[in-house]
C-alpha cells in the first residue's frame, strides 16, 4: 500500500447531526504514482516529465466508489511564464513532493470526512498550466514545452480504469481553483468512461471564475484566459485547449464556467466563496488596476476596507449570484454552497471542510452540504448572507 500515516497528537471536537465526536487528527500521507503508459500517448508535463497521481484505496462499503480530485495551481499564459513554471512543481513531476497530505474531502477518517472516507480517493497532480485541457507542443529549436493537459487527463484515467475505476458504482470528480475549472471541462467526459449504471457527479471548489471588470473597468482576467487559450494553439499539429471547450460555450461568450454550466449533463455542485480571495486579488483588484496600493490594507484584512471598498465587494458578490441565478433556479440535480468567507479552496482543508468550527451556511458545513447533495438526502443549495454577517468564516487571506 502506497501510504504512511503520521499522527500529530491533536484533538478535534466534531459535530455531525446532533452527536459530538472526538477524534485524534492524523496526517495521511499518500505516495506518488507515475503514469508509465503516458509515453505512448505523448502525455507529458510542461517539461516533458511523466504525469502523476496519488491513490489511497477505499475499503468496506466504499471499495467500489471513487473520488478524483484535480489539483489546482493557476495557469501560465505566455512562453516565458510557462518556461518558468516548467522548472517548478507546477510544471514538472521532477520537482513535486512525492508524498501528499490527504485531508478534508480526501481524508480516510469517518469522523473527519463522513461520506467519502472509505472511497478510493485520487489526487491528480497538475503540471500542464491549462487546467488539464491543452493538446499542443511548442518547439522553437531552443525551448521545448508540452501543453498536453488533455492527454494527461486521458492517461491517468486509462491507468485507473483497470485498478477498479472501470467498475465504479459511485464516482465524484472534484477539483480546486484551476482544478475546479478542470471539473467543469471534463465532467461529462469523465461520465463516459464509467459504467452506465454508475452514479457519477462533479464538484467544482473555487473554480467558478467571473468574467467581470476590474476596478479600472478592464477585463483583466478575460484577457489572461484568452492568452492561455491562444498560447496552447501554437502547434500546427494540434488544436490546443480550444478543442476541449464546449462549442456551445465558446460561441456564446468569454467565461468558460458561466457559459458551459447549462450544457453539462452530469449533476454538478458549485462550492465557492462570494468573496473568493483569488478573484478579489486577481479579477476585481489585480495589481495592474491598483498601482498606488489603495487596496493593500483591504486585501489583507476585510475589516480594514473602507465603505466604498465594501460596496464594490458587495457588487462583486451580487454579480456572482446573478451569474449563478439560472443554475440555482433551474438545476434540479445541481447543488450549491456559496458562503461569504474570504477564502479560496475549502474542500481540501480539514478546518473548512468538516470540523467543530468549520464555516456554515444555515448551520450546515460544506461536507454536510456536499454529502446531502451527492446522496440525495435533501436539496442542497445554500447561499450565505452578505459580509460581515457570517461569524463562522475563517477569512483566510493570502
Amino acid at each position: 500500500m502506497n501510504l504512511i500515516v503520521v499522527v500529530s497528537f491533536s484533538l478535534i471536537v466534531l459535530t455531525y447531526g446532533s452527536s459530538f465526536i472526538y477524534a485524534e487528527e492524523e496526517r495521511l500521507l499518500v505516495n506518488m504514482t507515475l503514469v508509465r503508459n503516458a509515453t505512448a500517448l505523448e502525455a507529458y508535463c510542461l517539461d516533458g516529465s511523466l504525469p502523476a497521481y496519488h491513490l489511497h484505496r477505499g475499503f468496506g462499503a466504499g471499495a467500489r466508489n471513487w473520488l478524483l480530485q484535480f489539483e489546482g495551481g493557476g495557469w501560465c499564459n505566455d512562453i516565458n511564464s510557462c518556461l518558468d513554471r516548467a522548472k517548478t512543481h507546477r510544471g514538472s513531476t521532477r520537482y513535486m513532493s512525492k508524498w501528499e497530505v490527504f485531508s478534508g474531502i480526501l481524508n480516510n477518517n469517518v469522523s473527519l470526512n463522513p461520506d467519502f472516507y472509505n472511497w478510493n480517493r485520487v489526487k491528480l497532480r497538475y503540471c500542464d498550466g491549462a487546467s488539464f485541457a491543452g493538446d499542443a507542443k511548442f518547439d522553437n529549436g531552443t525551448s521545448l514545452l508540452y501543453f498536453r493537459g488533455q492527454r494527461i487527463w486521458q492517461a491517468i484515467i486509462l491507468d485507473l480504469l483497470p485498478k477498479g475505476l472501470g467498475n465504479a458504482r459511485k464516482a465524484l470528480l472534484s477539483g480546486c481553483s484551476a482544478g475546479g475549472l478542470a471539473s467543469f471541462l471534463h465532467c461529462d467526459n469523465f461520465t463516459s468512461y464509467l459504467p452506465s449504471n454508475a452514479s457519477v457527479k462533479c464538484l467544482s471548489d473555487a473554480g467558478f471564475f467571473l468574467d467581470a471588470r476590474d476596478i479600472s473597468l478592464n477585463y483583466t482576467m478575460r484577457s489572461f484566459y484568452e492568452d492561455v487559450v491562444s498560447l496552447q494553439m501554437l502547434s500546427s499539429n494540434f488544436q490546443g485547449v480550444e478543442q476541449n471547450l464546449d462549442k456551445n460555450c465558446t460561441s456564446s461568450g468569454h467565461d468558460p464556467q458561466e457559459n458551459a454550466l447549462p450544457y453539462i449533463r452530469t449533476p454538478f455542485f458549485i462550492l465557492n466563496s462570494a468573496y473568493d480571495v483569488y478573484q478579489f486579488h486577481h479579477i476585481l483588484v489585480p495589481p495592474s488596476a491598483d498601482l498606488v496600493g489603495h487596496w493593500n490594507h483591504c486585501k489583507l484584512n476585510p475589516a480594514a476596507c473602507s465603505t466604498d471598498q465594501i460596496n464594490i465587494l458587495q457588487g462583486f458578490r451580487n454579480d456572482m449570484l446573478t451569474a449563478l441565478g439560472y443554475f440555482f433556479e433551474n438545476s434540479g440535480r445541481g447543488g450549491m454552497f456559496i458562503n461569504s468567507c474570504f477564502a479560496h479552496c475549502q474542500s481540501e482543508s480539514q478546518d473548512t471542510w468538516f470540523a467543530a468550527d468549520s464555516p456554515r451556511v444555515h448551520n450546515k458545513t460544506i461536507a454536510e452540504a456536499v454529502g446531502d447533495w451527492y446522496f440525495g438526502r435533501r436539496v442542497s443549495k445554500e447561499i450565505d448572507c452578505a459580509y460581515p454577517c457570517d461569524t463562522t468564516c475563517h477569512n483566510i487571506i493570502g
